[in-house]
């Protein structure tokens, strides 16, 4: 059996995925096999990778048959899907990785498509022990890991009782692009998801356990119905800044809606666990689960922005995307033209643009009050070389994917448990690890000094 099945690996992503496994340090310590549509787009991608595909069995899948797809899963204990629409051809991929007991990440940004699955698969997936992780990518491993690193942070500083009360990530972001897969989910987003679905999962914690029924035959008693109730985020507004730096401002990050979600999914199976850890694991292994330190607080907000160089600029960017935002929902011609002028499916940017793209994240999360009523708070980086949502989304989920492969051991609880996660909770430190290692990607966190009773911008 193969360590990972990469599907879609002919298309943009999966090539720079495929491209990325084949030249990776530990190549030698895992098997990998790439899926496809037809043998005519593997021979040009072994014209383009050349010996590096020697040893690497292919398989011919079309999404569209389920025979195919519980064929293929099959061959492998992770399966990495870069296949999307999500909304339309995702659902049968874990349906049968899920059947089959394998583990699986993806790249969606879709945030309807990842309630629904929620729904239908969280408690299957975890009887089954095989852990499903959509968001893998730039949406959303670098807001649910930021949040992360600085909840650990604050808790080595102020003790494990310390608990969150804002977290903001400012997103400074360079020579991002866009691919013809990733238009065509935008397009999906606006043609195939019904409005009501749509609204359903803009509502906070709309993926956070206790939100929604588990729909799922013979499942418990609807265990997470209302177990956990978190407290909204800020709302959107036009203009940002961040607190204790006002040189980092901007406006609403169109990537926020999945991003908060993932997030906020994270902090209710963490709070969760540390509540009523017998309502998340097996009976028979609570009492070896380290749950103590893993809640953001009751009280968690998170918010996130993308930063501009001045107001100008932001006044500018929220009038275009709010135009550009209006004329594909509402009117069929600007869709019909704007396919014509997006790159076509298995095209994005060229080798030099993907080198030439950065993103540098700087996120501050404040805590409730701790001891004599003071704060802390904690500045947290995410940096990254190279373009954020293809050439570093390739390296951030073949990392997950490895993970699940060699580092299953050393796996937080409920990456061990298995169910619908989110990165942090599926990997925890040990993607933040594979991460820093990766030569690309940098994490540093550190409590903000305190200067005449305020913290110290940077």
């Amino acid at each position: 059996m193969l360590d990972i099945l990469l599907l879609g690996a002919t298309g943009y992503t999966g090539r720079l995925i495929t491209r990325y496994l084949a030249a990776h340090p530990q190549r030698g310590t895992f098997t990998f096999g790439i899926a496809a549509r037809s043998e005519k787009k593997f021979n040009i991608l072994r014209d383009e990778l050349g010996d590096a595909l020697l040893h690497v069995p292919t398989f011919v899948v079309d999404v569209a048959n389920f025979d195919d797809i519980e064929r293929a899963v099959q061959e492998a204990r992770v399966v990495i899907n870069t296949v999307g629409p999500y909304w339309r051809w995702g659902t049968s991929v874990v349906r049968a990785c899920v059947r089959h007991g394998r583990h699986y990440v993806d790249l969606t940004g879709e945030a309807p498509w990842v309630r629904e699955v929620i729904a239908e698969f969280d408690y299957a997936a975890a009887k089954a022990g095989c852990v499903v992780v959509p968001c893998a990518g730039l949406d959303s491993v670098p807001s649910d890991l930021l949040v992360y690193v600085a909840s650990r942070t604050l808790k080595s500083f102020a003790g494990a009782s310390a608990a969150i009360d804002l977290s903001t990530s400012a997103w400074r972001l360079g020579g991002q692009s866009i691919s013809g897969g990733t238009f065509s989910s935008i397009l999906s987003s606006l043609e195939d998801v019904p409005r009501r679905k749509a609204r359903e999962a803009t509502q906070d914690f709309a993926l956070s356990p206790g939100k929604f029924h588990i729909n799922v035959a013979n499942s418990p008693p609807l265990l997470f119905h209302f177990v956990v109730k978190g407290v909204p985020g800020p709302r959107p507004r036009a203009f940002y800044a961040l607190s204790i730096d006002p040189s980092l401002r901007g406006v609403l990050y169109i990537m926020s809606i999945i991003n908060k979600q993932v997030v906020q999914r994270s902090w209710g199976l963490f709070e969760l666990a540390a509540r009523s850890p017998e309502l998340v694991f097996p009976s028979e292994t609570i009492g070896t689960q380290d749950v103590s330190g893993l809640s953001y607080g009751p009280a968690f907000k998170y918010d996130e922005f993308m930063v501009l160089s001045s107001r100008l600029q932001a006044i500018f960017v929220v009038l275009f995307l709010a135009t550009v935002a209006f004329a594909m929902a509402t009117l069929p011609p600007a869709r019909w033209i704007a396919r014509r002028l997006m790159p076509r499916s298995g095209e994005g940017p060229s080798d030099r643009d993907l080198d030439a793209g950065f993103v540098h994240i700087t996120n501050i999360t404040t805590s409730a009050p701790v001891d004599s009523g003071r704060t802390v708070t904690v500045r947290t980086t995410f940096k990254g070389k190279g373009d954020p949502g293809y050439l570093l989304s390739s390296i951030m989920i073949s990392e997950a994917a490895l993970a699940l492969v060699q580092d299953q051991d050393l796996l937080p609880p409920f990456g061990k448990r298995g169910g619908v996660l989110t990165p942090m909770t599926a990997f925890g430190d040990v993607l933040i690890q594979r991460l820093n290692a990766c030569g690309r990607i940098s994490i540093e966190s550190g409590v903000v000094p305190v200067e005449g009773g305020r913290a110290k911008a940077s």
